[in-house]
């Protein structure tokens, strides 16, 4: 590959150069910025000379084929478009059969990126043959194809559709388990887009077959398409077929494969309807929330609300409470944290929320703070579930402890809630309980807190009105810590555009102009951006009686980034006088 005597190309080709270069650090380089080289050679040579030279050389290390088969994804635009597609599949055929398996796997994201793009008479004509390559050759190669089938066959005339069947099922009796592994791993995928007919007739036997195989690593995978499985196929055939499967390995001595069916189990689940899932599956739900496996325990308690929807409300104060109340003191921390993601959700299944309760507050004040963190994020259900009453007598006091957590990001996530139980608990609750608190996290000694607090308030002021805010805001305003000073500014501009003009003009701006003469340059040039923003929420003659006498000053600072702020504000003075 060469390029003309145009010094402007002199780049591309020092980066063409490098592709031949035995530096594998240039090499990587180089192939990171193919696009610019495809650019720059133009699309004909690109398909010419650019995409050979790589099918040439895609024997490199580990690092500069992935970058290459990451590129090559998004080359069709580049190589004349869909029309011309067909040019890629060489080299990213050839990287989708190496040893590495990153690189196999985003190879094959390419191909299926490069299989979306092209007409189907070049997808039948060019991309078939090429999955029918993969699946012929190593089992790399074959390990490959396995993805490749589900994009192929949902988009291929009914005519081709039986080979590609053929061949995938081919693959689930592979002589390799990897192959075999990739297989059911797909099959979920495939599944989707197989016709009812040879789906109930040969892809279903396949699957119960791969169940069945002499390798854990492959029925642990085959578990994982009865979730799918059971969406696409009759009724019937899910309760003759998939159930007793799931059944079956729920007693698996492995736990990956109970962990699995703890996944899979609620799809199956509310495709059979709660009767058979009383009958058939609560059982084996039960034994997975009671594993003696934590990872097994944590999936089925993530999903206990999925099943409890499906029961009735005294099954699930029968069979599901007892177990969840174990869970709620499980030695596992993630156990704990999988409970309190959805313990919320039980309670409109049971009807009932005394039994919850103890729970939920349990868990609210658990030592872990993924599961306090967990339950924080459910607290928009609170009024649903719980009650004014039962939250104000039950849940307030955890909450004021859960505010001043130990943990920085716990306080930070009760704050984006605090709005909504203000709502719920009214303006002289809330500040009775709840209010210094909120001062409180505005002198917090982490910055996304005190952020957070900030942007808080403006919720706050629309909810309680404007003379709340100006009381707890503007008491700061002199605090010893310069910190918190600028914290009072971030909170004045948070509230600025929900207050009434009266109060910003009569209340707010003072505060704001007393922080334009503090002793440090931070507070002074804070205090000058916020000028700018007030100068468009204030009348024209308090832009020019208040606000650019005191940035005129502000422009003579001492410290150059006063200077620097407070300049650019009285530019923007200026121009919204010249707007107005």
């Amino acid at each position: 590959m060469t390029l003309g005597s145009d010094d402007s190309l002199y780049p591309i080709a020092v980066l063409i150069d490098e592709l031949r270069n035995e530096d594998p650090a240039l090499r990587l380089n180089s192939v990171r910025r193919l696009r610019t080289i495809a650019l720059a050679l133009g699309e004909e040579r690109t398909r010419r000379e650019l995409i050979p030279f790589l099918n040439e050389n895609s024997d490199d290390e580990d690092e500069i084929l992935l970058a290459m088969a990451a590129e090559l994804g998004g080359f069709v635009s580049l190589v004349g478009g869909p029309e011309h597609a067909q040019v890629l599949l060489l080299p990213l055929e050839t990287l989708a059969t190496v040893d590495e398996t990153v690189v196999r796997d985003r190879a094959a994201e390419s191909l299926i990126a490069v299989a979306s793009a092209m007409p189907v008479p070049a997808l039948v004509e060019f991309f078939v043959p090429a999955l029918q390559r993969l699946a012929g050759k190593e089992w790399t190669a074959r390990v490959s194809a396995t993805r490749l089938f589900t994009p192929t066959y949902a988009r291929c005339p009914p005519e081709h559709r039986p080979d590609l069947l053929r061949a995938f099922l081919a693959l689930t009796k592979d002589e390799t388990p990897m192959v075999r592994r990739a297989a059911a791993q797909a099959l979920g995928d495939f599944a989707q887009v197989v016709e009812p007919e040879p789906l109930s007739a040969e892809l279903l036997p396949a699957f119960l077959q791969l169940t069945r195989d002499d390798q854990d690593s492959v029925r642990l995978i085959a578990v994982e398409a009865c979730g799918p499985l059971a969406k696409v196929l009759p009724r019937e055939a899910v309760y003759e077929h998939v159930l007793p499967v799931l059944q079956h390995f729920a007693l698996d001595k492995s736990w990956r494969v109970r962990y699995n069916v703890a996944q899979q189990l609620p799809a199956l689940a509310e495709v059979l309807g709660g009767e058979a899932t009383r009958a058939e599956l609560l059982p084996a739900f039960v034994r997975l929330l009671r594993d003696g496996e934590a990872e097994a325990r944590a999936a089925a308690a993530a999903r206990v609300a999925t099943v409890a929807r499906l029961l009735p409300a005294q099954e699930v104060l029968d069979q599901l409470l007892p177990p969840v109340k174990e869970l709620a003191g499980d030695g596992n921390q993630y156990v704990r944290a999988a409970l309190a993601s959805v313990v919320l959700e039980l309670a409109p299944v049971a009807a009932t929320i005394e039994h919850l309760l103890p729970v939920f507050l349990s868990l609210l004040k658990d030592e872990w703070a993924e599961a306090r963190l967990n339950i924080i994020g459910k607290l928009d259900q609170v009024n649903q579930v719980i009650g004014v009453d039962l939250l104000a007598q039950s849940l307030l006091p955890a909450i004021k402890e859960l505010a001043e957590d130990r943990n920085w990001r716990v306080r930070l996530a009760i704050i984006s809630h605090i709005p909504l139980l203000a709502g719920q608990l009214g303006a002289d609750f809330f500040e009775q309980k709840l209010g210094q608190q909120c001062m409180r996290w505005l002198q917090d000694t982490v910055f996304s807190v005190r952020e957070a607090a900030t942007n808080n308030l403006r919720s706050l002021a629309q909810e309680f009105g404007a003379d709340w805010a100006r009381e707890h805001v503007l008491a700061l305003a002199g605090h010893q810590n310069y910190l918190y000073r600028i914290t009072v500014l971030a909170a004045v501009s948070s509230l600025a555009a929900v207050v009434p003009r009266d109060t910003l003009c009569n209340a707010m701006l003072p505060t704001v102009v007393e922080r334009a003469k503090d002793r440090v340059p931070n507070v002074r040039f804070n205090a000058a951006q916020l000028l700018e923003r007030l100068a468009g929420l204030v009348d024209p003659p308090v832009v020019d009686q208040v606000i650019k006498p005191v940035l005129a000053e502000l422009a003579a600072d001492r410290d150059a980034d006063v200077r620097f702020f407070a300049t650019h504000a009285l530019a923007a003075c200026d121009d919204l006088a010249a707007m107005a």
